[in-house]
């Protein structure tokens, strides 16, 4: 679908650009044929000059707009291929030293380890490519369950915790909560486990020393909640806060080279919480001053209702 829109733009700037050459071609030929009608056709200039150059302005920005995502287009497929080739590389050297050479019990159970790591690094690539594509199109439909958001993002921290081998101490969680009620939510439980999972897996990737971060689930108000996930990493530039959550779209930071991705997380994160009727946003006071990211969804009208 994506890909057919695209291509739709592309013909109807494409014939655009090639109709205003030719009245602009046109206008000057006729300029020189017919200049006894010079005050006719000055008309016919003042009347078509600000189309031509509003048309040209426009073709000019479609142009700057398709190079660009070109430009990250062409990253994106050089992210994903390193991300893919890596593990796949790595699995394929380890089983040929198995393969090759008499390993002991517990380098071989090592290897084992570092093998399973390098396919679950690699599902996870696959798993955020096509969850980007469904993301994208906005006419597939979402199961709706009434969930604690609560519980959901704890399982999330603990998984993150486990799968980075990290502490309680680096990944904090704190819940807020109005008369002891639970944070009660309409959603798609797997769509908003990838949201959060994927704001907290951004947030141990750009923690540029120590890996210091805060989770805070705020229901104390009525009709929504906000999670706030907070770092003390790399930071955003104020320039780069809302371009963030584009497709392919990469912090170009000083760290960016050695933290590995393919610039879709933030863009799935926005897609599944538009899909819930809330909205998502970054904070930062600059690069190497961390960053806040926050989300707020609306609760479920029963809970509203029942609250009132």
């Amino acid at each position: 679908m994506w890909l057919n829109t695209r291509r739709k733009s592309v013909v109807f700037f494409t014939v655009f650009g090639i109709c205003l050459v030719a009245l602009a071609v046109a206008l000057n030929i006729g300029w020189i044929l017919l200049n006894w009608r010079e005050v006719a056709l000055l008309v016919l200039g003042i009347v078509f000059f600000p189309f031509i150059i509003a048309g040209l302005v426009l073709n000019t920005i479609f142009l700057v707009r398709e190079i660009r995502r070109n430009e990250q287009h062409d990253s994106f497929i050089n992210a994903v291929t390193h991300e893919l080739k890596t593990p796949i590389a790595s699995i394929r050297l380890y089983l040929e030293t198995l393969q090759t050479r008499e390993v002991p019990p517990e380098r071989r159970r090592e290897f084992y380890r570092v093998m399973l790591e390098d396919a679950d690094r690699l599902l996870h690539t696959v798993e955020q490519v096509l969850r980007a594509g469904r993301s994208g199109d906005r006419r597939r439909q979402i199961d709706h369950t009434d969930l604690d958001f609560g519980e959901l993002v704890n399982e999330c921290i603990k998984l993150a915790r486990t799968r980075t081998h990290l502490d309680q101490s680096s990944i904090k969680y704190t819940e807020f909560l109005d008369d002891h009620s639970r944070p009660i939510i309409r959603g798609d439980q797997d769509e908003l486990r990838a949201a959060v999972s994927n704001l907290i897996d951004n947030a141990i990737k750009y923690s540029v020393q120590e890996i210091d971060i805060g989770v805070e689930l705020d229901a104390r108000n009525p009709k929504y909640l906000a999670l706030r996930v907070r770092d003390k990493g790399a930071g955003i530039p104020p320039d780069q806060l809302k371009r963030i959550f584009g497709r392919f779209h990469r912090v170009p930071l000083r760290v960016t080279a050695r933290v590995k991705g393919a610039g879709l997380g933030l863009f799935i994160v926005s897609a599944i919480v538009k899909k819930h009727g809330g909205r998502v946003f970054a904070e930062s006071e600059g690069e190497g001053l961390g960053s806040t990211f926050t989300i707020e969804l609306p609760r479920a009208a029963s809970e509203r209702n029942g609250s009132n």
